[in-house]
């Protein structure tokens, strides 16, 4: 939106043509989504308190958690708002790829409203139906996987590319690609959802995800810098380093009011909807399988809860008694009943992820 006024001024001062650079975009969008974060942020807060939108906690989840009984939830709404204002301001509203992530987002901030609403509004424990929830969710995956393949215009869009090898390259089917697609978007709403358990674990994970993404954005984007690195050149992919910047200006901004002891939680509508975004974004710029590896805490708290119920439904199964491989699942409750302290969890959690994502910025280089 300020792009063309900035293009329509520069018509007559030259100066605002410095709006072109998608860097400094991505800085504004950064500030202005971290601004807004703390502008309405309080306010949020003190409507979802007033309205007694309070969080539930799990009976049989650790003891310590009880105090967070009633703590004010839904303020992924918080996030949603910031990034959508942001990008709007700021990115390039005539590229495609900008309404993808903006619709994936969104579609699936929606999915998470409508399970949160009736978790606290309704007082239904369960909110959205398991099966309602995966059919909506997997309604704008297949949507937007099958949206993004026939809008392909060159082999580099829906080709799978292996990190540190240069020529190790698998091109895909229209098929193929969507099948993809929808288990990176799916997948990774979900596996941010799980992580969603304590104060602070979900959200800085994402933001430095969100960043590095945005550098991955920028280059790919950048006919140079991609030729250079022997990575991927996909066509106004550059545009969404604007995107991932606002998500991060957002998260930290949210990350304000959710660090230990949370003022709020982000609940499932800042949960799904984020690591959707996630998964758009890497789709896009074709860093599906570094988004595996920087999003390591995700896919192994994922992992914790499908290996405690096979194994439990196993056991139960043939020994008629279910028993558990962790003390709790997700992960971070099992570390928590091993007796490690709630921000010792998150911390090392946040150490281990920034590791992970420079694991995956080196893999621009090291090829």
């Amino acid at each position: 939106m300020l792009l063309e006024l900035a293009r329509w001024l520069a018509h007559d001062i030259h100066g605002f043509n410095v709006f072109n650079y998608i860097t400094l975009r991505a800085v504004l969008a950064t500030m202005t989504a971290l601004a807004i974060s703390f502008v309405i942020g309080p306010k949020l807060i003190r409507k979802l308190t007033e309205y007694k939108v309070g969080q539930s906690v799990r009976d049989d989840g650790p003891q310590t958690h009880l105090i967070k009984a009633g703590t004010p939830t839904m303020g992924g709404a918080l996030i949603l708002v910031a990034i959508a204002i942001s990008t709007l301001l700021w990115a390039d509203l005539s590229n495609r790829y900008v309404w993808v992530v903006l619709f994936t987002t969104l579609g699936f901030g929606i999915i998470g409203f409508v399970d949160d609403w009736r978790k606290v509004v309704y007082r239904n424990p369960k909110g959205l139906s398991a099966k309602a929830k995966y059919f909506w969710q997997s309604a704008i995956g297949f949507g937007v996987a099958i949206y993004l393949v026939q809008t392909a215009s060159i082999p580099a869009e829906t080709t799978l590319y292996v990190p540190f090898f240069k020529h190790l390259v698998f091109p895909m089917s229209a098929v193929g690609f969507v099948v993809l697609t929808y288990l990176v978007l799916v997948g990774s709403s979900n596996a941010v959802n799980l992580t969603d358990g304590l104060d602070g674990l979900a959200i800085m994970p994402t933001l430095m995800i969100s960043a590095a993404l945005a550098i991955f954005a920028y280059v790919t984007g950048h006919l140079f810098f991609s030729k250079y690195l022997g990575i991927p050149y996909v066509p106004g992919a550059g545009e969404l380093m604007v995107f991932c910047a606002a998500m991060s200006g957002a998260g930290l901004g949210f990350l304000w009011f959710n660090a230990y002891p949370a003022e709020v939680f982000m609940g499932d509508v800042g949960a799904l909807a984020l690591g959707a975004a996630l998964g758009a974004v890497a789709v896009i710029v074709r860093q599906e399988i570094i988004l595996f590896v920087m999003g390591g805490v995700f896919v192994v708290e994922t992992l914790s809860v499908a290996i405690q119920v096979t194994y439990f439904r196993y056991t139960k199964k043939k020994y008629g008694e279910g028993r558990r491989i962790f003390l709790m699942a997700p992960l971070h409750h099992h570390y928590e009943q091993k007796g490690w302290k709630e921000t010792q969890v998150v911390v090392r959690f946040w150490i281990i992820t920034m590791m992970l994502v420079l694991v995956g910025l080196a893999s621009l280089k090291i090829r």
